[in-house]
């Protein structure tokens, strides 16, 4: 059962946002006992109806901050930063006009219990940091494994949904960076606070010049109200943006008291966790990746073949199974050249029996990376107990990190139930 009153800060903010001309037409934010805010349908809502309607005007974006302050930094500046530096640094009486909107925000706790990027080094080890302790978290996010060193690729390429907490690091790194030359004085935890507010709360936005970044990433604007809409893969919503207005439409029709959701794309649980510090329960974009794990078996002729192809990298599994290019890659380790390019043509000349067998010792090494790092935080988590429900921990203290192990060991789990039924479909014997 949904608790709708939600206290005069929300109603506060529902009524700024609409004098800013958001149309808000079936739903309302709601607490969701156990979870986070959402979004309620306060009265049936038709299929096609517009559930809610944002100007352009209405939304924080790099537009809309004074020219004054975005000419202090430097040009390559990111979009991302310059709104975190605006809402760290500009002059209150700037800000006073999205006091309602900044009030119903979460606080800077929440973002350290949930996200990733600003946990201690012993809980967040990647690639990218020094940490000699084991990896806690997936190789999709650290870029790192337990079981075995990594071989390198050999080749750059794109990989979204790997090395995600690198990239992460990355780009606030570049950001600080860049406003820090401007305001030397910048405070770290403020920045931090304002940089995840901003991730949290923007959409894609594309500046009215219509210049789009070299980095999608960076393409981000902050929409007030729909940032109340929690995330579900299929969710019957369709968002669209038309440069002057983001609207949400239903697709299906809800009922009075039914929860609203959009979809935030099909992502993965290791970027929901990354990005927005959530893994859904029932995630059909859920998968994993096997590059780390193939590379170490292929040779340097093979690898050049596979990118001749356009097949180099990103080889994805999920619970339905392996991908296409997995079973391509996997028919090359047993094919010679002109019969697999044969192959990728017209599907002939393969052994499916072989390639099943390949793939499956390939999912087996993960499976032995998820039996080892959930052995290695069961141990951590055996060590002393979770705080009692109610009870909020300090952070960082021993009993805050007990609830990220414990967050961390149900990721690893999920990873473990994906590897099982995607070798049960590679094998025909799908679980029950």
């Amino acid at each position: 059962m949904a608790i709708t009153s939600l206290g005069d800060e929300h109603e506060a903010f529902t009524q700024w946002a609409i004098s800013k001309g958001v149309q808000i037409k079936g739903i309302a934010p709601a607490h969701f006992p156990g979870r986070r805010l959402g979004m309620i349908a306060n009265r049936t809502i038709k299929e096609n109806d517009v559930m809610l309607s944002i100007p352009r005007t209405a939304m924080l974006t790099r537009d809309s901050i004074p020219s004054s302050f975005v000419e202090q930094f430097p040009k390559d500046t990111p979009n991302h930063g310059i709104l975190a530096a605006f809402l760290t640094h500009a002059d209150k009486d700037t800000l006073q006009d999205i006091d309602p909107w900044r009030k119903v925000w979460p606080s800077f706790r929440d973002f350290q219990d949930t996200i990733p990027l600003l946990w201690p080094d012993r809980l967040r080890t990647s690639s990218s940091t020094s940490w000699s302790g084991p990896s806690l978290l997936p190789p999709s996010i650290s870029g790192r494994w337990n079981t075995f060193r990594k071989t390198p690729a050999g080749a750059d390429y794109e990989s979204t949904y790997q090395n995600l907490l690198p990239q992460q690091e990355k780009r606030f790194r570049n950001s600080w960076e860049c406003v820090v030359s401007a305001f030397p004085g910048t405070d770290p935890d403020a920045f931090a606070y304002y940089y995840h507010i901003v991730n949290s709360r923007s959409f894609y936005y594309v500046s009215s010049l219509g210049e789009e970044p070299e980095d999608w990433n960076d393409a981000v604007g902050m929409v007030p109200f729909a940032d109340y809409f929690n995330h579900v893969d299929d969710a019957p919503c369709d968002v669209r943006f038309d440069g002057e207005k983001y609207t949400f439409r239903a697709t299906r029709q809800h009922e009075k008291g039914e929860e609203v959701y959009m979809s935030y794309g099909p992502h993965s649980n290791d970027f929901l966790l990354v990005e927005y510090g959530f893994c859904l329960d029932d995630n059909e974009s859920d998968s994993i990746y096997l590059d780390d794990i193939i590379f170490r078996e292929l040779t340097l002729s093979q690898k050049t073949e596979l990118a001749s192809q356009e097949l180099f990298g990103n080889y994805e599994i999920t619970s339905a199974g392996p991908t296409s290019i997995v079973q391509a890659v996997a028919c090359l380790k047993y094919m010679r050249k002109d019969p697999w390019r044969k192959h990728l043509r017209d599907k002939t000349g393969s052994n499916p029996p072989t390639t099943a067998r390949i793939i499956n010792g390939w999912i087996e090494a993960y499976l032995k990376e998820c039996t080892t790092t959930i052995g290695i935080i069961e141990t951590m988590l055996d060590q002393s107990k979770l705080p009692s429900p109610g009870f909020t921990p300090e952070f960082g203290s021993e009993q805050w990190e007990q609830e990220r192990l414990a967050m961390l060991l149900s990721r690893w789990r999920q990873i473990e139930r994906l590897c099982e039924n995607a070798r049960a479909a590679l094998l025909g014997t799908a679980r029950p």
